[in-house]
């Protein structure tokens, strides 16, 4: 009955998160409710029947927002209100063209092509018919415009013979008209920058760059932890194909709500954050896939953000990487964009690219390219970190990859879980190791000192065959 009573429980909270985030996207609820039914679940098992109740998590629901930009880097924006907007994109028609789809793209030059051929037949038999070559058809006397035009359907094929350069050899135009000379020569013309537009067109979609970012990929959560000292922001990009992006820099930018000093709210501020410009590690080697960091220092907007109130942030994170396409010569842009519930605190990326001794190649597992791995990291903001460091003190509790804190948590769990070492997690987790799914990417539960060392599914041995024909690097 208690079981029951949960889950009934559940799918009331459920469907009444469906119904106040309807306008959020499809992913970020996916996220939110696949953690939210894992959170119900092990509550209820520690606490049995006979816990505390918990309050349900409603407030998650009114933090969810639309996307500016999908992880497929398509923009979620709609421009209305816009004065001479047709007469704007008929001034720049090849633009317009390539942008269509190519449904709308055939239709136009289906339409094109037979009309330019009616209306040149119809001159054509109109030509034919004032110099009276229809009411002498068969009189080897006359001498026609158009040898063997005797209706507007022969008139049509010649139109089409005519335009297209094909020729026959049964219809041709004779001295006698001049009008019928200049036709043909204007009908020629035409036909040669209709089918040079058209090819143009087709060759411009099939080679813009927008399809070669298809190949590129960006991690499905962005990592924050402790590296060189600093708190770091990690994300991962990596290319699937052989061929090199040339050139390839990356940036980011963070939207979010600012309050101006006269008291003005910007809803879409765009705050930069640095990728390494003065570095130079925003310029990529995007050979093997790359860990773009991000130092969170004072100028970063994650200086004063800390776990707790990661999550209750309002951002958008978006990336970008340009690049040009090393066969095409075209320059092309990929997007994603990192929500702060798709924020993993105390996560670093598994390694993925290895060393084959066996035929001396390197090895790159996709499979794993989600992937991250719980790591010993300070529960503080960067600030706090800062200030500790520069007093000589150390923080006393640290995040090591568990599930964030939500705000319908008890305090006394939550004292609970801050309380815990560890050297208690890291033996707890070890005995029973186990993945689990969070934000749409795989994570494996492990917080030993030396992942690599462990063994997993995921493990170098596994995958290799051997451990010694194989090294690990990235």
């Amino acid at each position: 009955m208690a079981r029951y009573a949960i889950l009934k429980k559940l799918r009331h909270d459920t469907q009444k998160v469906v119904d106040n985030a309807r306008r959020g996207s499809q992913d970020s609820f996916m996220e939110y409710a696949q953690r939210h039914v894992r959170t119900t679940i092990s509550n209820s098992s520690r606490g049995g029947g006979a816990g505390p109740k918990r309050r349900p998590a409603t407030n998650y629901s009114k933090r969810m927002r639309r996307r500016l930009v999908y992880k497929n880097g398509e923009v979620n924006i709609t421009q209305t209100n816009i004065r001479k907007r047709r007469r704007r994109y008929l001034a720049d028609i090849f633009t317009t063209l390539v942008d269509i789809k190519w449904r709308y793209n055939l239709m136009l030059f289906a339409m094109a092509f037979t009309l330019s051929w009616l209306i040149f037949a119809l001159i054509w038999w109109l030509v034919c018919f004032s110099h009276g070559d229809l009411d002498n058809i068969g009189k080897e006397q006359w001498k026609p415009c158009v040898i063997e035009i005797k209706s507007f359907t022969s008139a049509l094929l010649f139109s089409i013979e005519t335009q297209h350069t094909i020729g026959y050899g049964f219809r041709h135009t004779t001295e006698e008209c001049p009008e019928a000379i200049v036709l043909m020569m204007f009908q020629s013309c035409f036909g040669v920058i209709c089918q040079a537009l058209m090819t143009g067109i087709v060759f411009a979609k099939l080679s813009r760059p927008k399809k070669r970012a298809e190949t590129l990929m960006f991690s499905k959560s962005a990592c924050i932890c402790k590296q060189d000292g600093d708190l770091c922001l990690l994300l991962r990009v990596g290319d699937m194909r052989k061929s090199q992006i040339v050139e390839a820099h990356i940036r980011a930018v963070l939207i979010k709500k600012k309050i101006t000093k006269e008291g003005d709210v910007l809803p879409l501020y765009q705050f930069d954050v640095d990728l390494g410009f003065d570095e130079g590690r925003d310029r990529l080697f995007l050979v093997w896939p790359v860990i773009i960091v991000h130092k969170i220092d004072e100028d970063s907007p994650f200086w004063e953000l800390s776990p707790e109130d990661l999550h209750r942030e309002q951002f958008e994170l978006i990336v970008i990487l340009e690049g040009i396409v090393e066969s095409t010569g075209m320059t092309t842009q990929a997007r994603s964009s990192y929500l702060p519930g798709e924020v993993l605190w105390g996560h670093r990326f598994e390694r993925l690219v290895t060393f084959q001794k066996e035929n001396g190649q390197y090895q790159i597992d996709f499979s794993r390219f989600h992937n991250t791995i719980p790591v010993d990291t300070p529960n503080c903001s960067a600030k706090e970190l800062a200030e500790m460091t520069a007093a000589g003190q150390t923080p006393e509790q640290t995040f090591c990859g568990t599930r964030p804190a939500d705000d319908d948590e008890d305090e006394e769990d939550e004292d609970e879980e801050e309380n815990t070492s560890l050297a208690s997690k890291s033996d707890r987790y070890l005995i029973r190791q186990y993945v689990t799914k969070r934000h749409g990417a795989v994570q494996t539960e492990f917080f030993g000192d030396d992942f690599d060392s462990l063994p997993s599914k995921h493990s170098t041995s596994t995958d290799l065959g051997s451990q010694d024909l194989s090294e690990t690097l990235l």
